[in-house]
C-alpha cells in the first residue's frame, strides 16, 4: 500500500518537474522571457524585442537621450532692442531749450523734470499701437524702439515748440515677458532685459522653485511648440540654459521619477529615484541586490518602451515591432559574466522602468519537491499507522 502510494505521487512529482506552472511563482522564467523575446519558424512575431545589453547598446541609447531645451529651440541670443509692444505702458517726457513755449514750467517748480518741461501721464499702448502725445497728436509706437518714438515726436513737434526734446521710458513692461507658472514660489509675468535672460534666470525672478531639485521638470512652451526637460539637466550643462523669448511660457512641475522592481531581488516596490538618474547598477542596489537563494543572475532584465529612432540602431527587432510607435524592449544583462557589473554602471534607467529578476531553475524544482513532500507526506503517515495497525 505504501509502495503504491509513493508511486502515485512520485507520478505527480514528475508531473509538477516537467510543467511548473502549476508552482507558485514570481514571474516567468529567464528561458521563457529569452524564448519569447527571439523570433523562430513557429514564432516569426515576438510580443516585444529582447536586446542584450552591451557597450554598442549603451552608447545607442546615450545617443538618443531626450533632446531638452537648446535641442528643441536652439539658443538664440537675445535681440539687440526690445520693440514697445500693445499693452506696455510708456511714461514720456518733454523739454524745450527756452521759456514761453508749449511746455514751458515757472522755473521756482522744483518739482517738475526740468524748468522748460512737462511729464505726460503714464500712458497704455492700445490695441491700435498708438500713444497720444499733447500737439503731437496720436503716434504709433508698437514695433518702434524707446528712440524711435523719441525721434518721431520730436518730428512733430517741430515748429510748434521750442527745440524740443523727448524722453520715452517703458514704465511697465508687458509685450517683452515671459510667464511662469506651476511649483514655484510665486506664478508671474516676468520682465525680460536687454541683457538676455536665461530659463534659470526668470525662474529666481518667479521664487525659485518649491520641489526637491531631482524631482522638478521645466517645460518651455514657445508659439506651438512645448520641450520639456529636468531642472538638474540645467544645473549640469549650462548650455541647456537657454535664452527666453518674449511671449515664452515656463511650467514648472514636480514628477517624482520611479521605476519598479519585481521578481528575485531582496524587495518588490515601487523604488524613487533620488538623483536625476540613476544606473542599473544603483538600481539593484536600491532593490536590496538579487536573492541568493532563489535569483537567477543570468536572469537580470529591464523593461520598457522605446521610440521608434532607438530602434533602429537594434537590427535583431522584427520590422512588425518596429513599424509601432513605442515598441516594448527587454534589455537582458548576465550577471555571470565579470563585464556584466561595468556595464550596469553605465546602464541609465529611466522613469517607469521595470527592473525583473527571474528565479533559478533549481528554486522551482525545490518548490515542486516541497510541494510534493506537503502531499505525500500525510499518506504516507497514514499508510505506516494503517501497516502498524494490521
Amino acid at each position: 500500500m505504501v509502495l503504491k502510494t509513493l508511486r502515485i505521487f512520485g507520478v505527480f512529482a514528475a508531473a509538477s518537474l516537467s510543467g511548473c506552472s502549476l508552482l507558485p511563482g514570481s514571474g516567468p522564467s529567464g528561458d521563457a522571457v529569452m524564448t519569447a523575446g527571439v523570433p523562430s519558424e513557429s514564432q516569426p512575431e515576438t510580443a516585444f524585442a529582447l536586446v542584450e545589453i552591451d557597450g554598442q547598446v549603451v552608447a545607442a541609447l546615450a545617443k538618443h537621450g531626450a533632446p531638452g531645451l537648446r535641442g528643441s529651440f536652439g539658443d538664440y541670443r537675445p535681440p539687440a532692442s526690445q520693440p514697445i509692444g500693445v499693452g506696455d505702458t510708456l511714461q514720456i517726457t518733454l523739454w524745450e531749450a527756452a521759456a514761453g513755449g508749449l511746455f514751458s514750467s515757472p522755473a521756482t517748480d522744483r518739482t517738475s523734470p526740468g524748468s522748460r518741461s512737462a511729464a505726460i501721464p503714464d500712458q497704455t499702448v492700445g490695441r491700435d499701437g498708438s500713444v497720444t502725445v499733447p500737439y503731437a497728436g496720436r503716434i504709433q509706437v508698437a514695433g518702434r524702439t524707446q528712440q524711435e518714438v523719441e525721434a518721431v515726436i520730436i518730428e512733430r513737434l517741430r515748429g510748434k515748440a521750442i527745440e524740443p526734446q523727448a524722453l520715452v521710458n517703458v514704465s511697465r513692461n508687458i509685450s517683452n515677458t515671459a510667464t511662469v507658472t506651476g511649483e514655484v514660489t510665486q506664478g508671474a509675468r516676468v520682465p525680460l532685459t536687454l541683457r538676455g535672460d536665461r530659463v534659470m534666470d526668470v525662474i529666481a525672478q518667479a521664487g525659485g522653485f518649491r520641489s526637491p531639485v531631482h524631482e522638478t521638470f521645466v517645460s518651455l512652451t514657445r508659439g506651438d511648440r512645448t520641450a520639456r526637460a529636468p531642472i538638474q539637466a540645467l544645473l549640469a550643462n549650462p548650455r541647456e540654459n537657454i535664452f527666453v523669448r518674449p511671449g515664452d511660457v515656463l511650467t514648472v512641475e514636480r514628477t517624482p521619477q520611479t521605476f519598479t522592481v519585481a521578481g528575485a531581488t531582496g524587495a518588490n516596490a515601487v523604488v524613487p529615484f533620488d538623483a536625476r538618474g540613476i544606473t542599473l547598477e544603483e538600481a539593484i542596489g536600491k532593490a536590496g541586490g538579487l536573492a541568493d537563494q532563489r535569483a537567477d543572475p543570468s536572469g537580470l532584465f529591464v523593461l520598457r518602451y522605446e521610440q521608434t529612432a532607438v530602434i533602429a540602431d537594434y537590427p535583431t527587432v522584427s520590422p512588425l515591432l518596429a513599424s509601432q510607435r513605442q515598441v516594448p524592449v527587454a534589455y537582458h544583462l548576465d550577471m555571470r559574466s565579470p563585464a556584466a557589473l561595468f556595464t550596469a554602471r553605465r546602464f541609465a534607467m529611466r522613469d517607469k522602468d521595470i527592473l525583473y529578476v527571474s528565479n533559478a531553475p533549481v528554486t522551482e524544482i525545490a518548490k515542486a519537491f516541497q510541494l510534493v513532500s506537503m502531499l505525500t507526506q500525510p499518506a504516507i503517515q497514514g499508510a505506516a499507522v494503517g501497516a502498524a495497525v494490521k
